[in-house]
């Protein structure tokens, strides 16, 4: 491909390091061995993507008050990261890495500190004062690497379990409480459950933070055999759903060249590697697997001690200095036991919550391991082998070689249980027989290599049934991967146009599903009538797709709401936290049943009717107007003058919750946020290249040509071909 600049030179162990732009703005990479590649990597997330890496590196390291201004909000964001204490045995675990794995990883801190040292900080960050950041550290790559699998992913599972307890403290029975939750099999001690204190969630202004660190929500992922497909060879397509109302993107495309072999997709600045991508050998990609990674417990609490049967015990206490710029210092403390980290003050004698999550502890290496010894992996039987052992993240990987396999795995580590217990209810930490006896083999993690029907899609969904251990119990509807393997049936000559319309196919079968309820029970209205006649597509002019969301959403209200948690609840559930978003198939579940608890002893038709009067009861219009959102500058976002440019927008986002490109809109904590695709690839395994576009561009300098050179290939659906 043509390069657009002279390339840039840098000195490795190994010989030149060659870095250039394409005609896209893509930094290409080329080295003759892997920790070279690596330290021009580096050098390239410093140049194109500082701003996004030394951010995150602060919030993580829970300095952002101390380095950056004395705001309430950031103290709170960063009293929140020193409780977590993301990586708490950090030597340990450097210590953990595979020697070949610790050379590339130093090389990429060296390549990223040797532009910092040539250049210093961006102008962002000195207007904030921030003039001396600290050389990037191994370290820092490794918090940042076990926090992609938790904020916005495992903690969502937190929230749900901590509502599932206030759910029972307002008094919600358990006949209806089981019905929304199919896999709880626990005993419930409703007396018990009433005495726990629930600690608040963060203020919204820190909310608004802890949302510009890097995080997955959803995503799909899919693969086809070679007999299906136009060339012969498999065909496999990612599109991860992330925030994508933020500027830069959280992904920076790249391509990385070795002797005989080209790396192709996008990496997560201020760590290295191809995190979804290909080799010339292997491709793979990713979406979250929704595994239950985290358990609470009770601790019954008095004088700093927690409960056990042979008396009281004495919490570990570690204690967190949050320096504030300008300002007095701040000190808390933070009370932890076998259990994890404790959720109240024990000093105050009650019941709280003690959060354990399987990847606190010995465990955030092998995700190098992983990332580093796919570069040369051959085949897919490799590659998964690799990502089953990998512990402090868990995904949904799909992969595909140049040899004709196609395969599937889980990764991530979770908990072993008591029989009978699910993980969705926190038990009393003084019973023993509640213990875990540790973790589960990964080896039952769920997985398949050449399904005999060719096709493999994840998209969130429930996917125990691959596996022996069940490390799934709360999850998202089948919708889109079913959608998925429907239109994947369709044909027998698959190739990379056909995957580009179904990247943005708007089709959603939640509502083809719902409306077969909703249908006939239609007033013939003007609204009645375009809802009625419409097509189950989410095009932007689509009245009739905003006429069903508007009835969606107060059917809920009248089933959910005014006959189960109060409409209050269900609001607060829709407006401020992303739950229904994650588990609204759970919802549907419900509806589509004749008869159940939560229809308060009325019949289903009467309540949709009511739902479908107050739904229809608004003025239509198409439904791209109830779909729009500003694109914000990491930084600066909603702070500057609009003409500046920082911000961009508004964009209206394609599609619903069950389509295949989500574009969900919803706000979390007070914030608006996003899930959509930030990011499309496809690769047929049969040349060495990718098709792709992506929301952003290389840079996060506003400034930069290459800010936003791809949103306009991302809106409209072209690609460009990475080779």
């Amino acid at each position: 491909m043509k390069l657009n600049q002279k390339p840039i030179n840098l000195a490795g162990n190994d010989g030149a390091v060659c870095i250039a732009r394409n005609a896209h703005g893509i930094p290409e990479i080329s080295a003759k061995t892997v920790p070279d590649l690596m330290r021009g990597l580096g050098w390239v997330h410093a140049n194109d993507r500082q701003l996004q890496t030394l951010l995150t590196r602060i919030l993580l390291q829970g300095r952002a008050a101390e380095l950056l201004k004395a705001d309430d909000a950031l103290i709170e964001i960063d009293t929140y990261m020193r409780r977590m204490n993301f990586l708490p045995d950090a030597q340990e675990q450097i210590d953990a890495l595979a020697p070949d794995t610790r050379t590339a990883v130093e090389a990429y801190v060296d390549g990223f500190n040797q532009w910092m040292a040539a250049n210093g900080p961006v102008f962002d960050f000195k207007l904030l004062g921030y003039r001396r950041p600290e050389p990037y550290a191994v370290a820092d790559c490794l918090r940042l690497g076990k926090v992609f699998g938790f904020l916005g992913l495992a903690d969502v599972q937190a929230e749900m379990e901590k509502f599932i307890v206030q759910a029972i403290q307002n008094g919600l029975d358990e006949l209806r409480l089981r019905e929304l939750f199919p896999y709880l099999t626990d005993d419930i001690d409703t007396e018990l459950l009433a005495r726990v204190q629930l600690t608040p969630p963060l203020v919204p202004e820190a909310m608004a933070w802890r949302n510009r660190l890097p995080r997955f929500n959803a995503s799909n992922n899919w693969v086809v055999a070679g007999r299906r497909t136009r060339s012969g060879f498999p065909i496999l397509c990612g599109d991860p759903h992330l925030e994508v109302n933020r500027l830069p993107n959280v992904w920076q495309e790249i391509v990385m060249r070795l002797p005989g072999n080209t790396l192709l997709g996008v990496s997560i600045p201020g760590v290295p590697g191809l995190i979804i991508g290909r080799s010339s050998h292997v491709a793979w990609s990713a979406t979250y697997s929704y595994m239950d990674m985290l358990d609470y417990r009770i601790e019954r609490c008095r004088d700093g001690k927690y409960y056990r049967r042979d008396g009281w015990k004495p919490f570990s206490v570690r204690e967190e200095t949050i320096k504030v710029k300008n300002r007095p210092d701040r000190k808390i403390q933070v009370y932890e036991n076998e259990n994890g980290l404790l959720e109240g003050d024990p000093n105050r004698e009650g019941h709280y919550l003690a959060l354990s999550w399987s990847g606190a502890r010995d465990c955030g290496a092998r995700v190098f391991d992983t990332i580093i010894r796919m570069i040369d992996a051959p085949d897919v039987d490799t590659a998964m082998g690799l990502f089953r052992r990998v512990e402090a993240v868990s995904m949904n990987w799909v992969f595909a070689d140049t040899r004709g396999n196609i395969g599937y795995q889980m990764s991530g580590r979770h908990f072993k249980r008591p029989q009978g217990t699910s993980g969705l209810l926190p038990l009393p930490a003084w019973e023993e027989k509640y213990d875990s006896p540790g973790f589960n083999d990964p080896d039952d993690l769920p997985c398949v290599f050449n399904p005999p029907e060719g096709i493999i899609a994840t998209a969130n969904q429930d996917l125990n049934y691959l596996g022996r251990s069940n490390p799934i119990n709360l999850c998202m509807g089948s919708y889109r991967a079913d959608r998925v393997v429907q239109l994947l049936e369709s044909r027998s000559d698959i190739d990379a146009a056909f995957m580009k319309d179904m990247h943005y196919d708007l089709y959603s079968l939640q509502a083809e599903r719902l409306m077969k309820i909703i249908a006939p029970l239609l007033p013939d209205t003007e609204n009645g009538r375009i809802l009625k006649s419409w097509d189950l597509r989410y095009p932007a002019d689509a009245k009739g797709a905003m006429l069903f969301e508007s009835v969606y959403r107060s059917i809920v209200d009248v089933v959910f709401g005014e006959h189960g948690f109060g409409r209050d609840v269900v609001g607060h559930l829709f407006s401020e936290t992303s739950l229904f978003n994650d588990y609204y198939a759970n919802f549907d579940r419900i509806l589509e049943k004749p008869s159940s608890a939560w229809f308060d002893g009325r019949r289903r038709e009467e309540l949709l009717r009511q739902g479908i009067q107050e739904g229809l009861d608004v003025k239509a219009q198409g439904y791209g107007q109830t779909r729009s959102v500003v694109l914000a500058h990491l930084l600066f976002g909603g702070q500057l003058p609009r003409f500046l440019g920082f911000d961009r927008g508004p964009v209206v986002l394609p599609g619903g919750r069950a389509t295949i490109p989500q574009g969900q809109i919803f706000k979390h904590a007070g914030r608006l946020t996003t899930f959509s695709p930030g990011y499309r690839m496809i690769t047929d395994m049969a040349a060495d290249e990718i098709h792709t576009n992506l929301l952003g561009g290389p840079s996060d300098r506003r400034f930069s040509k290459w800010y936003l050179s791809d949103l306009k290939n991302w809106y409209e659906g072209n690609y460009k071909v990475l080779q």
